[in-house]
């Protein structure tokens, strides 16, 4: 336990540091909450369905989201071998486990991004910030 104490101190060891910062990384990096979110809410998706879900992602950067989502555990890719062939992407027990995390985060943003929005304004507006 002081090996612990003494790296978050000295800050020689960032998952000590600040343990969130791993699953920040893992979990908030871009385009990963909405590929989560959308085979979470819509269940197994091929990759053409799963790109039209989210709109604005280029097909280059949801295959490396993809392959990274695959490689980290959250979501698995099934191949289906037939003529054409057939992939379909789906959430992970594993990614699952987010669950909780995105509805508590969800409650939070339902109750004080109204709050952030009128700090903001009073940010931009502050005559003493120009």
């Amino acid at each position: 336990m002081a090996g612990t104490k003494q790296a978050a101190t000295t800050g020689s060891e960032p998952a000590f540091a600040c343990p969130v910062s791993p699953v920040v990384d893992i979990v908030f990096s871009r385009w990963t909450t909405p590929v989560l979110w959308a085979l979470h809410a819509y269940g197994r998706q091929r990759f053409v369905e799963l790109e039209r879900r989210i709109g604005t992602i280029t097909p280059k950067v949801l295959t490396q989201r993809l392959r990274q989502l695959e490689r980290d555990g959250l979501v698995v890719r099934t191949y289906h071998p037939e003529v054409p062939p057939r992939v379909e992407y789906e959430i992970s027990e594993l990614g699952l486990s987010l669950a909780p995390l995105f509805a508590h985060l969800s409650e939070w943003g339902a109750a004080h991004l109204g709050q952030v929005e009128e700090a903001r304004r009073a940010y931009d507006t502050d005559p003493a910030r120009r």
